[in-house]
């Protein structure tokens, strides 16, 4: 038997690593490349990111990727560049260009009142070029093939929208928002108050949910570490829900919990989803859920080791 026929033996890890993702790919390579560099068995990325974006793509690795949907529904922030006068069939700079228009010279005058139009709860129609499914196909392979169906308006909510400087043909801005939000058809719709369309030359996201390009690794660091450094750079499970209230356990209460039981607790003040920590070790064990009648009902839990 040849060495080279050997598959590598796959590792049983589990936690999050917040990727660099390099502009020209898709968030599924990114993914198997950094799921390759750990030989990981599982590992699952938190919503995709367009090729031509790069930054911020948590990607969740073995017990993780049961907490991942919280990573999905989370806020994001984005740096986005927008040119000023041309549209393009895609929205972004990897589509043709089907208009260009004279930028007014008012249109930088007007900018800070446009803005204020977008800040808040908006309505979106998603854009052909999106992953969204239409009769089980994604959007985007109908728009290849020029067919364009009826979409809905979506709300979504923009928290932050704040110029961070202009060009004599481009502006750059910082966009917090919630999920769902398509941050080329935000540029489009700006554009279009503005007078002369516009299009996203460059994106990069900066933060999903509390976490935030400190801690972002590339790939090219990941191939240049040992296994041993790249181990390091995982965060723990429940780092994405730092933010959430904490409720500790006694070792019959966990023992309840992964029987499926919800379970009574004294002195339980908190509503809603809760994150569950072992008083033993302060060991994250999972998250539950605060019923009505005060009981705590367990629902992801991690596999007990």
């Amino acid at each position: 038997m040849h060495s080279q026929s050997l598959k590598p033996v796959k590792r049983t890890i589990n936690g999050i690593l917040l990727l660099d993702k390099p502009q020209g790919i898709t968030s599924n390579q990114a993914l198997q490349t950094a799921k390759r560099l750990f030989a990981a068995k599982k590992a699952g990325h938190t919503g995709s990111l367009d090729p031509l974006a790069t930054g911020l793509l948590p990607l969740c690795f073995g017990e993780a990727t049961k907490f991942s949907q919280f990573l999905l529904e989370a806020d994001k922030a984005y740096w986005v560049s927008a040119r000023l006068g041309i549209k393009t069939k895609t929205g972004d700079a990897e589509g043709e260009i089907i208009e260009e228009r004279p930028i007014p010279s008012s249109c930088f005058d007007q900018l800070e009142s446009v803005l204020s139009m977008f800040r808040g709860p908006i309505l979106q129609i998603p854009p052909m070029f999106s992953a969204l499914k239409f009769k089980g196909k994604p959007l985007y392979e109908l728009a290849r093939q020029g067919i364009t169906v009826e979409r809905s308006a979506r709300e979504v909510t923009v928290h932050g929208l704040t110029l961070l400087g202009t060009t004599v043909d481009s502006i750059e801005l910082e966009i917090k928002c919630t999920k769902g939000t398509y941050v080329r058809t935000l540029i489009e719709d700006i554009g279009e108050a503005l007078g002369c369309g516009a299009y996203v030359q460059g994106l990069r996201r900066l933060g999903v949910a509390n976490y935030n390009e400190r801690g972002m690794i590339s790939l090219q660091q990941l191939e240049a570490f040992t296994q041993e450094e790249r181990d390091h750079c995982l965060l723990p499970l429940d780092s994405l829900l730092h933010t959430w209230p904490c409720i500790k356990l006694s070792q019959a209460a966990v023992y309840y919990l992964y029987q499926g039981q919800a379970i009574l607790l004294p002195n339980v003040s908190e509503k809603g989803w809760v994150r569950l920590v072992h008083t033993v070790n302060d060991q994250f064990i999972g998250v539950g859920e605060v019923l009505e009648d005060g009981r705590v009902a367990p629902r992801r839990l991690i596999e007990q080791r």
